[in-house]
């Protein structure tokens, strides 16, 4: 997924997924949030040859040079713009395709991945993402990954994530982040984790 350093179009209409992910929740969690994840950026690479860099160069060279500020701002920038594809209003059901065949073969069944997608979700100490990603010998692995941290810098391809810093949940939520999990299940979007595969 190539993403520009501008706040993309959400997939859907921001009402799309309720009741499980509100509008409100929209209204704080890509309008201001992921917003300003785009409008620090913008002021940090302005002027500067990263403003001619795509998003993922910019995350790496970020990264690689310990540069907190631009790795944390182009990274969660990267990371939302993902997970709202990650999500749709035709979502959910069981993996069907390359993605399907991929989980059973890898963790055994549907089940045993949901379980351990979840678990890996749920007890991630504090801030950050879950990632389903491929590794270079084309395996799935489930990836806990604390505040913005990413599988770009990890050489894994990602396929899914699901945003659990509190302020993807808090509106609907609450401090129930189990709840909010659970509910990921119902709108997961595996058409586009089987177009990563790709």
């Amino acid at each position: 997924m190539k993403t520009s350093l501008a706040l993309p179009d959400l997939p859907y209409d921001k009402n799309a997924l309720a009741p499980l992910i509100t509008g409100e929740t929209f209204d704080y969690h890509y309008g201001k949030h992921h917003a300003a994840y785009v409008h620090n950026l913008g002021n940090l690479v302005k002027d500067t040859p990263y403003c001619e860099m795509p998003l993922e160069a910019i995350i790496r060279a970020g990264y690689d040079r310990g540069d907190a500020g631009l790795f944390n701002n182009a990274a969660q920038h990267w990371n939302h713009s993902f997970f709202w594809h990650c999500l749709s209003p035709d979502g959910g059901k069981a993996p069907t395709g390359k993605i399907g065949t991929y989980i059973k073969r890898d963790f055994g069944s549907f089940e045993a991945f949901r379980e351990a997608f979840s678990t890996a979700a749920v007890k991630l100490f504090g801030s950050g993402w879950a990632w389903l990603v491929e590794n270079a010998a084309g395996r799935l692995e489930i990836l806990p990954m604390k505040d913005a941290h990413t599988p770009l810098t990890e050489n894994k391809k990602p396929l899914l994530t699901l945003d659990v810093w509190e302020h993807a949940y808090y509106i609907d939520y609450r401090n129930a982040r189990p709840k909010f999990v659970e509910s990921f299940w119902e709108i997961v979007n595996w058409d586009f984790a089987n177009d990563n595969l790709k």
